[in-house]
């Protein structure tokens, strides 16, 4: 649906409750456990899930049917304030645990709760702040170009909340069905939610796919052409670049692994071990190349609305005119950025200066720029949040050794501005799912973007706590109960670049091919994303949008029962990204609680009775796609 055409669900001369007492206090209680929920399991597993369907359907539940109160904003306000707990969780797990790293090494001191705190604030309020000149070009002037897909889910499922009846029984549906699908395969683990191949006959390549129901309704929300460019970046890395890699160097050693050569790394550990210590610096690469391309292209309408923000100040313009068009006003932006900048150069729990203070605010904004535009392709969930930080450390990590800033603290000071940037690129793209759910619902921006400070402020006043928990209860970061995978990677690149045994090539090699897709005319960030991320990502978005294809060319009587269609196909599809994400987080929480001698999560895994293996799994992700096909059609066929 295009802008001119668009009305959102509460008119924007409607005031509803919205920023209550009730919300905040429920959003940030919320905020709280999800971001200590996805803290463990990032350091566990090395991924976060996104929190704002599981936040709007707790709030509803406890809003509308315990306190009895009806207002679709307010269920939304909480949502907003608590998913901001899960962004800032993921931009701290992945770099700050190389602090506590480098202090058992005896490089550094242990970081301060003090600092961490300071750290998640100041990148929290950060990305917010940066996200808000973006909101007008990238939420309303790309509506219908940008999905946000869980920021539709989000949307979808408050206001079938509302509304009841049958597109209510559709999103329900599909929540229900994913609930009970995720719980079965990664909690009772009846088959394998991750199926992976090694290809035998042609060395180094490999495919598989995540059979998990939010990933098909990620890609049938996105469609087709945005599935297929995804699609393409994995093919590239994992069928043509891994198996060259092993062609002509089997006999390197190249770092990051430095104890055996790449044909050994591949026979010790599999054909994804060259994705993960090899092909990851090559998307990094071309996710960097991309996001500076997208940032030049979008740079001047991002001027225009800025400029617009500023001259509508107090002359009756968007900060004063439709409730749904308000702002946190743009001086304000402004001075706070301005103020969080200096508590970055001045404040002394933060080892930073005025130069590394200045390269956060300048990567801050780009990143922030490019995280917004991710999510409104793939989502929060697939936000390749790390490869920004990769980004992020290597060109840091350059500049400080240039200028002399080596050593042990010139690492800290690298992290540090890692750290800062990953909370940034976070909350950024967290910030633009709420700001679409509130686009598509009719909240009050300026409310939303209040809400999510206040989210950010009370996560990161928690998060120094919850890693300090963490690390005394499972023996510290980079044990077996605490691997830490990405705070890890970001440790040996740091280490990798003051010590000047970085593969450059790779980094390199990801910016020519970002540019050569730019040359032919295919959209790069997509693209660079897909090479980034594993290829059993880009499986199942790929065939959620060939199903949404497939319902798109079949012949309907008319257009208008064509998009009813579809449009049923994204309401039970958002049901599965939400399903999914609920039960995620509770399996989070799960694996966190002592029962005998391990978890409850330990307890409820019953793969050593009873399993289904990989066959079984694919049976059961084909059987989803059909379910998806079903519930698109069953209203046309009811008329019929």
């Amino acid at each position: 649906m295009d802008k001119k055409d668009f009305q959102p669900y509460v008119p924007a001369d409607k005031v509803l409750p919205e920023f209550t007492a009730v919300s905040i206090t429920l959003g940030c209680i919320l905020a709280v456990v999800f971001g200590g929920a996805n803290a463990y399991l990032g350091l566990r597993v090395g991924m976060t899930v996104s929190a704002s369907i599981p936040a709007a359907v707790i709030s509803m539940g406890i809003i509308r049917k315990v306190l009895r109160r009806d207002s679709i904003l307010e269920n939304n306000m909480v949502q907003t304030i608590g998913s901001a707990g899960e962004s800032v969780a993921a931009g701290a797990i992945f770099t700050l645990p190389a602090l506590f790293m480098w202090a058992k090494e005896g490089l550094c001191d242990v970081p301060s709760l003090v600092e961490i705190g300071l750290i998640a604030l100041c990148g929290g309020v950060l990305g917010v702040l940066m996200m808000i000149p973006l909101r007008s070009a990238l939420i309303v002037k790309e509506h219908g170009s940008l999905a946000y897909p869980e920021g539709q889910a989000c949307a979808e499922v408050l206001i079938a909340g509302e509304e009841g009846g049958a597109k209510a029984s559709t999103v329900f549906s599909g929540l229900f069905i994913a609930a009970l699908y995720k719980f079965v395969a990664d909690g009772l683990k009846i088959f394998p939610s991750e199926i992976t191949y090694d290809i035998p006959v042609y060395k180094g390549s490999g495919v598989g796919i995540d059979v998990l129901p939010a990933l098909a309704g990620v890609g049938y929300i996105c469609g087709p052409r945005v599935s297929s460019y995804l699609f393409a970046g994995g093919v590239l890395g994992w069928l043509v670049l891994m198996p060259l890699m092993l062609l002509f160097g089997s006999e390197t050693i190249l770092f990051p692994v430095t104890d055996m050569t790449i044909g050994q790394l591949v026979a010790e550990n599999g054909v994804s071990a060259l994705w993960g210590n090899y092909l990851r610096y090559i998307g990094a690469g071309a996710v960097a190349c991309g996001g500076v391309l997208s940032l030049v292209k979008s740079l001047p309408l991002i001027i225009r609305t800025f400029k617009d923000s500023m001259g509508s100040f107090g002359k009756g313009g968007a900060n004063n005119g439709l409730r749904t068009e308000q702002d946190i006003p743009m001086p304000i932006v402004l001075i706070g950025v301005l103020v969080i900048a200096l508590v970055l150069w001045l404040v002394p729990a933060i080892p930073l200066n005025f130069f590394t203070a200045l390269i956060v605010i300048v990567f801050g904004f780009f990143f922030a720029t490019v995280s917004s535009r991710m999510v409104g392709l793939i989502g929060s969930s697939n936000n390749p949040v790390s490869g920004m930080a990769i980004a992020t450390l290597l060109i840091s990590t350059i500049l400080l050794k240039s200028t002399g800033m080596d050593g042990s603290a010139g690492m800290v000071a690298a992290i540090v501005i890692g750290g800062i940037i990953c909370v940034i690129a976070a909350i950024a793209g967290d910030t633009s799912q709420d700001l679409k759910t509130g686009f598509l619902v009719g909240a009050t921006p300026k409310k939303q973007q209040i809400g999510e400070i206040i989210g950010v402020a009370v996560s990161s006043v928690a998060i120094g706590g919850i890693l300090y928990l963490l690390s005394m209860a499972w023996g510290g970061y980079g044990s077996a109960d605490l691997p830490a995978p990405q705070a890890i990677l970001m440790k040996m690149l740091v280490e990798g670049v003051m010590g000047g045994n970085l593969p450059w090539n790779l980094v390199f090699a990801g910016v020519s091919i970002a540019i050569m897709a730019e040359v032919l005319g295919i959209p790069v960030l997509p693209f660079s994303l897909g090479l980034y991320l594993p290829i059993y990502l880009s499986v199942p978005i790929m065939l959620g949008g060939l199903l949404r294809l497939v319902l798109e060319k079949r012949k309907y009587a008319s257009d208008k029962e064509k998009n009813g269609v579809v449009q049923s196909g994204v309401l039970y599809c958002s049901g599965l990204i939400a399903g999914e994400g609920i039960v995620g987080i509770l399996l989070a929480i799960l694996a966190i609680i002592p029962f005998g001698a391990g978890y409850v999560s330990d307890a409820i895994n019953i793969s050593d009775i009873f399993s289904i293996g990989k066959i079984g799994g694919l049976v059961v992700f084909a059987a989803l796609l059909v379910t998806i096909y079903l519930f698109a059609t069953k209203e046309q066929k009811k008329t019929k």
